[in-house]
């Protein structure tokens, strides 16, 4: 006997009604219990998600199991109810794809799709272990593979003998990826087995990947993951430990586009919101425009000549040799640093200057006109400068900076670590930022890296894909409007919509979909879905799962952990998966608070209290 032959102990019923891709069937009379024995192995009927084959000449066809019901169950308000004895059970079915069994090779000749369907009366048949782990091994080995291999093994097929499950990165990553899953359901580990995964693959020629893979981390839980093979970058330690689990990193203010930098620095009353727009963009075109050489510094005091011109006093006056229509091509968005005294000082003795009576030489505004147009811009930057846990962001421009080249080069740049290991991987942990701050650092880092690739020749991008990993997504592009996210949801979701073209993958981790941006999911190719137990979520997944798969949503509330669907275009084909299971060190760091244990130990010290207090207002 071959695989996938017709055998009759597997025959579990016959079709009754095609429609579509979905097919539905009665089950036997033999069939008295929902299981079969065949070979010293007892089979499932009816399992949710469970594959079964049609038979159609010498073709066969694969579905997907994704419903069982009795007759008697059926939404049909115009018939007779169904006799207990005469009650029938059926199944339903999604069909996904067919294959031809080459009995002299040993081989199924596997293909997604179904292009002949099949007929009423056929019988359904249950796959033998071997056939399952035949399916998994074919759709595998069907996909078209160049000089280097892209598969990377990070999990095992559920009900597939062990047989590993490996994920298409130039599809995965090409056409982006959602891994999704409730607190607890081993999302994050799943993102950690797949990164491992990436570390240890030979595509070709006994070379493992060296990937260019950034991770924004809002809660510090993956620098315990990769340890040798990351390089931790952390904004912010609130408690003096960034010697040991973080390196500083520069990402200057003066990287932001005009609307992150607004953004950061106008509060979020409605009337800043509105008036005081045009405020930010002129002091931060002004301050640029001196870095590039284009127009003189602004004052820096009270009582300089006004202007002779009949132009306002903050008007861009080309300096001798540039044309104002070099001014006025001028992209204030461009990573040019600028000064944020230049910045301070244009709006306070320019914008808010006026020329005072008699006389040829500049004031300022009254104080109430400052106090309305103009104090809270300026205190607001005071602020900023003062915060110590954006020093990262908000330092002075002085000489000896970073310039553009080194910043990019700390994000995807080839570092030797002292030891010969290799970082790859890039974590940049924002955790202990305020939101008002975080979101506009991850805008920056999101359009620095599309920037990046945008400005690459067509080799140079073949040689440096780049990998975004954004966790805890809902922060950064939620589905509801948050002032604090708007310029990171504009800078993903261009990613979204356009890295594919560049050579930039996203990747988003949540527990909450249905808190993501719509506009962003919908852009997704590949799909890791872990257990969802709120039904909202689980219905906004089922509008975005590919293949047909909406009703393999039923399945997510009951996942174990690890378990997952995984679907799309990285997948050879739609299956249940179990992710790897990883060392303690592999993992990231999520643990959930043991109560049970903590309130048996003894309380905190009144000293041990003060330390913790002191760290708080220090």
């Amino acid at each position: 006997m071959s695989l996938f032959d017709q055998i009759d102990e597997l025959r579990i019923g016959h079709i009754v009604e095609v429609s579509g891709n979905r097919v539905r069937a009665e089950l036997s009379g033999d069939v008295t219990e929902l299981t079969r024995n065949f070979q010293g192995r007892v089979y499932p009927i009816g399992q949710i998600g469970s594959i079964v084959k049609i038979h159609f000449g010498r073709r066969i066809i694969f579905g997907f199991v994704s419903l069982l019901r009795l007759r008697s169950e059926e939404p049909d308000d115009n018939t007779k109810p169904v006799a207990p004895d005469a009650d029938q059970r059926l199944i339903e079915v999604d069909l996904f794809a067919e294959g031809f069994w080459n009995t002299r090779e040993s081989k199924l000749l596997f293909s997604r799709g179904v292009s002949t369907y099949p007929l009423p009366r056929q019988n359904i048949y249950l796959l033998t272990s071997d056939e399952t782990t035949g399916i998994y091994q074919a759709a595998e080995g069907s996909r078209d593979l160049t000089e280097y291999d892209p598969l990377v093994s990070f999990a095992g097929y559920v009900g597939g003998a062990k047989t590993p499950c490996r994920a298409n990165i130039d599809a995965m990553f090409g056409m982006h990826c959602a891994v999704l899953g409730s607190t607890g359901s081993g999302k994050s580990g799943a993102v950690a087995a797949l990164l491992h995964g990436l570390l240890n693959h030979v595509a070709s020629d006994g070379k493992v990947l060296s990937p260019r893979i950034v991770i924004l981390d809002p809660h510090g839980e993956y620098r315990n993951a990769f340890k040798k093979h990351s390089i931790v970058y952390r904004a912010y330690d609130p408690i003096g430990t960034s010697g040991t689990v973080g390196t500083p990193i520069e990402l200057p203010y003066w990287l932001m586009s005009a609307d992150e930098f607004r953004m950061l620095v106008i509060a979020k009353t409605e009337q800043e919101a509105t008036s005081q727009n045009n405020i930010v963009y002129k002091a931060l075109t002004h301050a640029r425009m001196v870095t590039a050489g284009l127009v003189e510094q602004a004052p820096s005091n009270h009582g300089t000549p006004a202007p002779t011109d009949d132009l306002p006093p903050d008007e861009p006056r080309p300096k001798s040799g540039v044309t104002r229509e070099e001014l006025a091509g001028f992209d204030r968005d461009k990573p040019i640093p600028f000064s944020l005294e230049e910045f301070h000082n244009h709006i306070v003795y320019l914008q808010a200057a006026r020329q005072k009576k008699g006389t040829s030489v500049l004031e300022s505004v009254t104080a109430g006109d400052f106090s309305t147009r103009f104090a809270s811009i300026v205190d607001k930057l005071n602020v900023l400068r003062r915060d110590k846990r954006l020093q990262f962001l908000m330092s002075e421009l002085v000489s000896g900076h970073k310039n553009l080249a080194e910043i990019i080069y700390q994000l995807i740049g080839k570092i030797d670590a002292t030891d010969g290991s290799k970082p790859d991987i890039r974590i940049i942990d924002i955790s202990g930022l305020p939101n008002e701050v975080a979101g506009p650092v991850a805008a920056m880092i999101a359009r620095l890296l599309f920037q990046y690739k945008l400005y690459q020749s067509d080799s140079e991008r073949e040689r440096d894909p780049v990998l975004l990993v954004c966790e805890e997504a809902h922060r950064y592009v939620p589905n509801q409007g948050e002032a604090e996210y708007a310029a990171a949801q504009t800078s993903i979701r261009r990613i979204a919509r356009e890295g594919r073209k560049y050579g930039i993958g996203l990747m988003l981790v949540s527990q909450r979909p249905s808190d993501v941006d719509s506009t962003v999911l919908s852009q997704f190719g590949t799909w890791l879905v872990l257990r969802l137990s709120n039904s909202s979520d689980q219905r906004h997944v089922s509008t975005f799962l590919p293949d047909g798969l909406s009703g393999m949503t039923h399945l997510l509330p009951s996942l174990a952990q690890q378990e997952a669907l995984f679907v799309g275009e990285g997948a050879a084909l739609p299956a249940r998966v179990r992710v790897n299971d990883l060392n303690d060190d592999q993992l990231p760091k999520s643990n959930t608070a043991l109560y049970a244990r903590g309130w048996g130990l003894d309380r905190l010290e009144l000293s041990e209290l003060e330390t913790v207090a002191s760290r708080m207002i220090d």
